[in-house]
């Protein structure tokens, strides 16, 4: 038996029609996240790791969200997940630290970094020569890995900037490596603004809640120069909508500060994007006076 929750009933179903459509879709918001995953040497095995414990948790929101007891049984029914996997996982279990993608490219620097034996006698990591028995990067490759050729690390290394190379020694970069708090900050930045839009425009797909603001204007056959002035006009007015909604939110939280019962968080954001057309617009685009979302 399920209770009402009070909150927005769902407007769509796991149907075979709503999971295709869903489905299909979902790959062209995960193309610009499999591009940043890619470009940051996350690999497709540890992201599908990672993302089972987001279906476990997901669906222990959603159990709950109905009003259904939560089990091992039932999330494995709504996520797919095997229940193994969940136990191991762990329900309810805080999900600060993810899974991590321990990749070929990561364990190769970590050894380069750690290892004595790739080491000079102030402790940084050598130049290696590219080729040899003992003691070259195409030994080092072969020690972490059997099955990928050394070749293959070194193009990708080269690719995510984290060696210098010539003809005959590879370097190491290792500040390219490690990334400043300033990178993290931005990223857990991204994380948010990005999650928020997208919360924002599920809710309005599949609940019957009030909508929430999540709209675009697209247009075709720009030049260049007119994309970018777009850009430039795209940005003063978020300017003056910024300070606009900073002060109303600042008088709103100086009001609310001693309120009991229930808070509430909010996120207020614009974007803007261009690149060269290349063909059909990506699915859901309009022009611009049939702007998309909801006001």
């Amino acid at each position: 038996m399920t209770r009402s929750t009070g909150q927005p009933q769902l407007t769509v179903s796991p149907s075979g029609e709503h999971a295709e459509l869903a489905l299909r879709e979902s790959m062209v918001l995960m193309t610009p996240v499999v591009r940043w995953l890619i470009r940051s040497g996350v690999q497709h095995g540890a992201f599908s790791a990672a993302l089972k414990a987001v279906f476990i948790d997901v669906a222990q929101q959603e159990l709950q969200r109905s009003g259904t007891r939560v089990t091992d049984s039932a999330i494995s029914v709504m996520s797919g997940v095997h229940r193994k996997d969940i136990r191991a996982l762990g329900v309810g279990r805080p999900r600060a630290v993810m899974p991590r993608s321990v990749s070929l490219v990561s364990q190769l620097f970590t050894r380069w970094v750690t290892d004595a034996r790739f080491r000079d006698e102030q402790g940084r990591p050598r130049a290696l020569p590219r080729a040899g028995d003992s003691g070259s990067f195409e030994a080092l490759a072969r020690e972490v890995s059997s099955d990928v050729h050394p070749r293959t690390l070194l193009a990708e290394m080269e690719r995510l900037g984290l060696i210098e190379l010539d003809d005959r020694q590879v370097a190491l970069r290792v500040e390219a490596f490690v990334p400043t708090q300033g990178l993290r900050e931005l990223v857990a930045l991204f994380a948010a603004n990005a999650g928020d839009h997208l919360a924002a425009a599920v809710h309005n797909l599949t609940t019957d809640g009030p909508r929430f603001l999540e709209q675009s204007v697209f247009a075709e056959g720009l030049s260049r120069q007119s994309a970018e002035e777009l850009g430039e006009i795209a940005r003063a007015l978020w300017s003056m909508a910024f300070q606009r909604m900073v002060d109303e939110t600042q008088r709103r939280c100086d009001a609310d500060a001693n309120q009991e019962g229930e808070t509430h968080r909010m996120r207020f954001g614009v974007y803007y994007y261009s690149e060269p057309y290349r063909g059909e617009p990506a699915s859901g685009d309009t022009p611009p006076d049939e702007p998309t979302g909801s006001p």
